[in-house]
């Protein structure tokens, strides 16, 4: 049974996104997506700088079994990437909610509005079955 934590939002995609400070929001892969993806060798980042929209392929995460893009849950400007996975890359395997993080948004406005087209918890828990 995947984890799921209630203070995050979902996509359909399998990403999540977390409240950060002031406008941002951290963004990573659900426990469910790194189950089904297998053991993770590889991610490619969102450039630091680039504005997104939600729902956008920004990078790609590789394992040994398969290649699958990774899409924004929100549109933002990207201000930063979790870096040790360059090093690191099964830390989304062993820790998708915590130091698996991929990257970080810049958002417009406030984070509920930022997240408003996302699952919360009960829906997400749902939608893979939960």
């Amino acid at each position: 049974m995947s984890e799921v934590l209630d203070n995050l939002r979902y996509s359909e995609e399998h990403e999540w996104a977390q409240q950060g400070e002031g406008t941002t929001v951290r963004v990573g892969i659900t426990d469910h997506a790194q189950h089904l993806l297998g053991d993770i060798v590889f991610v490619e980042f969102p450039e630091i700088g680039t504005a997104i929209t939600a729902g956008d392929s920004v990078g790609s995460i590789e394992s040994v079994k398969t290649v699958s893009e990774l899409y924004s849950p929100v549109s933002g400007t990207v201000t930063r990437v979790n870096e040790a996975l360059e090093d690191s890359p099964e830390l989304l395997n062993s820790q998708p909610y915590g130091e698996g993080w991929i990257y970080e948004v810049e958002v417009e406005g406030d984070y509920d509005s930022a997240t408003s087209g996302l699952l919360d918890a009960a829906a997400y828990r749902e939608l893979v079955g939960e």
